[in-house]
């Protein structure tokens, strides 16, 4: 097995993309996620979930957004030192998640600035789009993340 090659600021530019594999959402896992940390009825009960804004079961937006990380780990987005947030520009869920949906992301450097304070480091904007399996974006996140510098 190759050694993933770690990036540092400077390797990193506007425009530049990054993919991630897949991960299937569970009915299973969604209700044991929303049963855990948002135990809301259109998370828990499909038959509750129906006469709801969703109109049946959906996945919280926070284990979309658990999701969303998890798949950026493993993309191949590889800042050194590891993906480390600064904060969000933005953060929407334009649809919901049903159970049987299949994830993934696509991210996409928007911003590379080096920092005045701290010049070991600096920070990258990146907007991080999660897909399902039609291409339809579940989730939308503009990020600054924390890069270092090469030394």
């Amino acid at each position: 097995m190759s050694e993933v090659q770690q990036l540092y600021l400077d390797d990193l530019h506007v425009g530049q993309r990054f993919t991630s594999g897949s991960f299937l959402m569970e009915t299973a896992r969604i209700k044991g996620f929303a049963a855990e940390f948002d135990p809301q009825p259109f998370h828990l009960d499909e038959e509750a979930a129906r006469d709801t804004i969703f109109g049946g079961l959906a996945a919280s937006g926070w284990h979309t957004a658990a999701v969303t990380m998890r798949l950026l780990v493993e993309s191949d987005l590889k800042p050194a030192g590891g993906i480390v947030g600064a904060g969000a520009d933005e953060f929407r869920w334009p649809r919901p998640v049903r159970p049987g949906d299949e994830l993934r992301t696509e991210s996409e450097v928007l911003e590379v600035r080096p920092s005045r304070s701290r010049p070991d480091q600096g920070l990258i904007k990146v907007r991080t789009t999660t897909l399902n399996q039609n291409d339809e974006a579940v989730q939308v996140i503009i990020a600054n993340l924390v890069v270092p510098r090469r030394r």
